[in-house]
């Protein structure tokens, strides 16, 4: 059993109810075939950087590799003991790209930091 999580990149402005209706598009299988967001491109680079996805070692936090990787988000499928740092590495990284994160796991969408209510 993995711990699965996702981070996407919508319109300025998108809620929590528009992630879960990406979040259900996606699993239903529609796709919009589009060029990659910059904020995925660039979180998914940053993440395997530190955390390879390709040929990943016995360490991997990866429950599923290599990650699936769309135009507007990635799937992390993650091994239930990886380390909390891992976790806190894409809770950063998803923030410093302006990705909303999603829990499946609840229902739970976080947007980034600067999003927050001050």
């Amino acid at each position: 059993m993995s711990f699965d999580l996702s981070v996407w990149a919508l319109e300025d402005g998108a809620t929590p109810e528009d992630v879960r209706t990406a979040v259900d598009g996606c699993r239903q299988g529609r796709h919009v075939d589009r060029y990659p967001d910059p904020r995925v491109v660039s979180f998914y680079r940053a993440i395997t950087a530190s955390y390879p996805d390709r040929h990943p070692g016995p360490d991997s936090p990866w429950a599923v590799a290599p990650l699936h990787a769309a135009h507007d988000h990635v799937e992390l499928n993650l091994h239930p003991t990886c380390a909390d740092q891992v976790l806190l590495d894409i809770e950063r990284l998803a923030g410093e790209h302006g990705l909303m994160l999603f829990d499946p796991q609840d229902g739970s969408v976080y947007p980034p930091p600067a999003r927050l209510p001050g």
